[in-house]
This record gives C-alpha cells, sequence and structure tokens, in this order.
C-alpha cells in the first residue's frame, strides 16, 4: 500500500507523528507537506494528495489541518475522491467497510496524537466490504458526473 499524505500549517505535528507510524509500521508514503510552519492555504496542500488518490499512484491519502475540515471538502472536489473527516476508531472502520474512502482527514486541534494512530491504524487496516454499499459508491460516482 502506497500512501499520500499532507497538512497545512495547523497539521503539521500530527503529520509528521503519522509519518512515524507509518514508517515504524513499513507502509510506503510520500510526504506533500508543508516544510515550514508558515502560514499556508490548505487546497495548494489537499489538491496533489487528491490527485495522486484519484489516478491511482498511491492508494489512499491523509490529509491534516486544523480541524480536518478544510481538507476534506478540497480534497472531494476532485473527482474520484471519498475523503471522510475522521476523530474516532468506530467512524474510521465505518468509513472504509461502508463508504469505501480512498483519503482520510483529521483536526490537529482535534485529535490527538495516541488517538490519532488509532485512527489510521483502523483505517489503513479495515477494507471495503463491497456488497450493498457497493451500490451506494456507485450513486456518489454517478454525482460527479
Amino acid at each position: 500500500m502506497k500512501i499520500a499524505i499532507s497538512s497545512d500549517h495547523g497539521g503539521n505535528v500530527l503529520r509528521k507523528d503519522i509519518m512515524n507510524l507509518l514508517d515504524e509500521s513499513g507502509i510506503e508514503y510520500k510526504d506533500f507537506g508543508p516544510q515550514t510552519d508558515d502560514s499556508v492555504d490548505y487546497p495548494d496542500y489537499a489538491k496533489p494528495v487528491a490527485d495522486a488518490v484519484a489516478s491511482g499512484e498511491y492508494d489512499r491519502g491523509i490529509l491534516i489541518c486544523g480541524t480536518g475540515i478544510g481538507m476534506s471538502i478540497a480534497a472531494n472536489k476532485v473527482k474520484g475522491i471519498r475523503a471522510a473527516l475522521v476523530h474516532d476508531v468506530f467512524s474510521a472502520k465505518a468509513t472504509r467497510g461502508h463508504n469505501d474512502s480512498n483519503i482520510l482527514a483529521m483536526g490537529e486541534r482535534v485529535v490527538g496524537p495516541g488517538l490519532a494512530r488509532e485512527i489510521v491504524k483502523t483505517w489503513l487496516a479495515e477494507e471495503f466490504e463491497g456488497g450493498r454499499h457497493q451500490n451506494r459508491i456507485e450513486k456518489i460516482s454517478n454525482l460527479e458526473n
């Protein structure tokens, strides 16, 4: 599995912690995030990750800003992206199993690093259930056309 990851300035600390988790887990990733703590605009950092996931270059993406809201809104503007804003483990499991989310968005000011790590581990491990959920995913895709 290959992961594209990014943040804006409000998510830099958590992004670096999640990259450490990916390293510890042996998961390949590319960091698309800012390399300073200077203020940046989240759409500029959401789009490259969303494009990389939508193109199939990366399997999934992780986006982090202060709340996760801006990143998830921006990423969902890219065709083929199903970005889910998640701040608990149950939702991380459900959004993969039921919604086949391909981008996880989180807020550094909302979740602490310990919970964020559990969310990421759960989200990465969970598989899409298909079945009755597949028809719903197809309906979402049809909204993009």
